[in-house]
């Protein structure tokens, strides 16, 4: 099978899906996307990013069949299984390991490492039956394809190599074939897709006069809208078509998933005390469907009608004890079957959100760039609020541009960055990198509590040897060495362990804004030194160590580095990939 075949797993915090390509690396064709909830009357691109579970914790169902399904079961009956929905927030700020559990939608626990790898085995799944229906025979198995998985590009290396676990356990690649798992910026993905729209694929005043301009030189903001985050990256288009990275990612938390949070608050408000909350407890099913009918209507900017089922109206006037229970000096108003809601009063629920992209995107305009587009990706993009905002805040400095089938870019992107990863030239690095050594002490750059004594030798612990700086750029091919050996000549083991932080110049490991990123240890018994190769170029921090087995000189000079073997409790159980 050509090492060309792709499927790209574009796995969202709203919805999920995939895109896969079987032609050769030379044919050139669009890769392919299933389409999803036909059997209960939608038709999309993607499909629920949500999964349940029976109560023994088995897997049953994902997508628009798990919801569905879910929303229908009786209380009783649903109390007893588990249904998570939304879950992919659960990695943000969290110190990941193998044990993490996560809630579902009534409070229940389950390990997140299950939850994800079964939603990722489904997906993994779905695509080869999908494949194998279609190629006449032909029977594909995993390996016979590169597997491209997106990632917010704000996310830290822990929730990346988090998800590349749950990959591996969901059987989408084995321990022996892991290089066929590749890691794609969301952003990133939905640049290179974009790139290649012509000029009326975009959502645009005078969208056939406008096109991403392909000239080496052109510098560009993606601003890739998702439901749970707002991812910000700066490109630069290079001679060859290649991309250049200007600015370190950047982004919130408050994708649209923000909008539909005030919708439902709203709702709380202009409603009788006490109601939408019983409502929704009551008549999940219909509640989510007052849900999923704001998605679509959030794209508009205008006033908009939302259907009140029987259910909540009857709750309601039996809490009011009056015909007319929605209070519209708030912004809405009820006649009968529908609950009206004012165009302002739409737009109040993006002020958080909106907020949160112009203050980013202002730092980024204050930086000097040349910025000539702003591109606008992902499902919440398709808002003519949010597109609008963004025109009115920055159309006198640049151009906006939105491609129609905004919520396909990242998954149509992630398919070509898997043919041909080089596409992407140049990134910054969001974090100063390095590694925790000693050295030999000295009393002017050295704090006291940090010295020691080894074989007649006074040494600082803890301090932060620097391998890449924060904003730094880095290559595809962007590789630092690192050479240390044990601090003991009958050492018998290294513990190394590699940090990261904000800061640019941090000196000692446990200094503030510091954090640990992994740890391994590394078997010295044969005596020598450690060279490492961290390659920090791509998407994730790979790494690779050589032992060299040599005679040991233990008069070191000042600068040296020297790993010590020390005993850390409460290390981290993810390790970096070796």
């Amino acid at each position: 099978m050509s090492d060309s075949f792709v499927i790209a797993i574009d796995f969202g915090t709203a919805y999920s899906g995939y895109a896969f390509n079987i032609t050769t690396k030379n044919e050139k064709s669009d890769p392919y996307f299933s389409r999803w909830g036909k059997e209960y009357g939608f038709d999309t691109p993607k499909t629920p990013t949500c999964i349940l579970f029976n109560e023994d914790e088995t897997f049953l169902s994902f997508g628009y069949e798990a919801k569905i399904a879910y929303k229908e079961m009786r209380r009783e009956e649903a109390e007893k299984h588990y249904f998570f929905e939304n879950f992919k927030m659960e990695l943000y700020n969290k110190e990941l390991s193998n044990n993490l559990e996560i809630k579902d939608v009534i409070g229940k626990s389950m390990k997140a490492l299950k939850v994800f790898s079964e939603s990722l085995g489904f997906l993994k799944e779905d695509a080869l039956r999908t494949i194998n229906r279609s190629t006449g025979g032909m029977k594909f198995i995993p390996s016979d394809f590169t597997w491209v998985l997106t990632v917010p590009a704000i996310w830290n290396p822990s929730a990346k190599q988090f998800m590349r676990k749950a990959a591996t356990q969901a059987g989408i690649v084995t321990e022996g074939d892991k290089e066929k798992l590749v890691m794609a910026l969301e952003p990133e993905a939905a640049s290179i897709w974009s790139k290649k729209l012509p000029s009326d694929g975009f959502i645009s005043e005078k969208h056939n006069e406008e096109s991403l301009d392909q000239s080496a030189g052109t510098q560009y903001i993606v601003v890739d809208c998702g439901g749970g985050t707002i991812d910000i990256t700066v490109h630069e288009v290079l001679g060859g078509g290649a991309l250049k990275e200007l600015h370190k990612v950047s982004g919130n938390y408050l994708g649209g998933q923000t909008v539909d949070r005030n919708f439902k608050q709203f709702l709380r408000e202009i409603l009788p005390e006490g109601v939408w909350d019983q409502f929704e407890q009551n008549s999940p099913s219909a509640a989510q469907r007052i849900m999923y009918d704001f998605t679509y209507l959030k794209q508009y900017d205008k006033d908009v009608r939302i259907t009140c089922p029987f259910a909540l109206g009857s709750l309601a006037k039996e809490k009011s004890d009056t015909e007319n229970f929605v209070q519209s000096e708030l912004g809405a108003s009820w006649d009968g079957e529908f609950i009206q809601i004012s165009r302002d009063k739409m737009k109040s629920f993006y002020d958080e959100s909106l907020k949160g992209i112009t203050e980013n995107l202002k730092e980024i305009f204050n930086c000097g760039l040349n910025i000539k587009y702003i591109l606008l990706v992902g499902g919440y993009a398709q808002s003519q609020i949010l597109q609008q905002h963004i025109t009115d805040q920055f159309g006198q400095q640049c151009k906006v541009l939105c491609p129609f089938r905004a919520q396909e870019a990242i998954m149509r992107g992630a398919v070509e960055f898997g043919r041909n990863p080089d596409v992407v030239a140049s990134q910054k690095s969001s974090y100063t990198y390095g590694f925790s050594v000693c050295e030999q002490f000295d009393e002017s750059k050295h704090k006291e509590e940090k010295k020691f004594t080894a074989k007649g030798v006074v040494w600082s612990r803890d301090i932060f040897r620097k391998l890449v700086e924060e904003g730094e750029d880095l290559g595809s091919e962007g590789t630092r060495e690192f050479l240390c050996r044990p601090v003991k000549a009958d050492q018998e083991e290294m513990k190394l362990r590699f940090f990261h932080s904000l800061r640019k110049d941090p000196v000692y490991v446990d200094d503030w804004g510091v954090e640990e990123v992994g740890s391994f240890i590394v078997d010295m018994t044969g005596g020598g030194k450690v060279k490492l190769n961290i390659k920090f170029g791509s998407t994730e921090i790979k790494l690779l160590f050589f032992l060299f087995n040599c005679y040991l000189v233990f008069l070191l000079m000042n600068n040296d580095q020297i790993i010590m073997n020390h005993k850390f409790e409460n290390s981290l159980t993810n390790l970096l990939q070796l």
